[in-house]
């Protein structure tokens, strides 16, 4: 998986975790930076299992700043 998909996998599955569109939960990666990290540390992230993931990411979003 490259990272397009795995950015994609990720605000789909996140969007699902907190009940909200895609597209709202694009935005709020965007705006907190979470997409460029999702680059960065594409290596790190991509063996994380769904839970650590979704769990990183509440985290980086302030505990459902997407929400």
């Amino acid at each position: 998986m490259g990272t397009t998909s795995f950015k994609a996998f990720c605000v789909e599955f996140y969007a699902a975790h907190v009940g909200k569109t895609g597209p709202e939960v694009y935005a709020a990666f965007e705006k907190s930076g979470l997409l460029k990290e999702l680059d960065r540390d594409y290596e790190d992230l991509h063996g994380l299992g769904m839970e650590a993931l979704m769990q990183l990411f509440d985290q980086w979003l302030g505990k459902g700043a997407a929400q």
